[in-house]
């Protein structure tokens, strides 16, 4: 495989076709030969904070805590909970390096250390994730349904999640306007 997209962002094009990533902004944080896995970054799940979500879970909370929603990470797997945070805390054999500044914790773990005085500098809690089998991202890249992008820390912990999806063709140099619904090739 020549490709590996773990760390970057994939930018849903107008015309995807499929209304679950309609205006997606998603975080690949695995990219391998069989599979590739990544968070939506930009659909939070209505009324759903973290606050609320760490009571559910039965999580002390020792501090504080902004009324932060959850985002709904893609549609596998909705009740599996994955922590997008800075690299500022890691636990062995749980934490995922995903860029140089991100980092994935799917334990509860993580979860307590939001919770606590000693949290992540920054951090995203995702229900579900978005997955493709072998092949099936770089296939659905040449038939023009993503553009890839750099990740920025705007992108994974701005809460402005309308304007996610501008600011990622905009980071790449391309208008949201400009963007037909529509396709074509080369």
């Amino acid at each position: 495989m020549d490709m590996d997209l773990t760390g970057k962002v994939l930018i849903a094009m107008p015309a995807i076709g499929d209304e679950r990533f309609e205006r997606s902004v998603i975080l690949i944080c695995a990219h391998g030969e069989d599979y590739a896995m990544g968070l939506v970054l930009n659909k939070p799940m209505e009324g759903l904070t973290l606050p609320d979500m760490l009571e559910q879970l039965e999580v002390p909370t020792g501090i504080p805590l902004p009324p932060q929603l959850v985002l709904n990470g893609g549609p596998v797997g909705k009740d599996r909970g994955f922590v997008l945070h800075s690299r500022d805390r890691i636990w062995e054999d749980a934490t995922m390096d995903i860029s140089e500044q991100l980092c994935l914790t799917a334990t509860r773990d993580v979860l307590h250390a939001i919770a606590s005085e000693e949290p992540p500098n920054r951090s995203v809690l995702a229900l579900g994730y978005a997955g493709w089998g072998p092949g099936q991202l770089e296939y659905e890249i040449a038939e023009n349904a993503w553009l890839t992008a750099d990740v920025t820390a705007g992108l994974v912990f701005g809460e402005d999640h309308d304007e996610k999806w501008a600011a990622a063709l905009d980071s790449i140099g391309i208008p949201a306007g400009r963007l037909l619904g529509s396709a074509g090739r080369a």
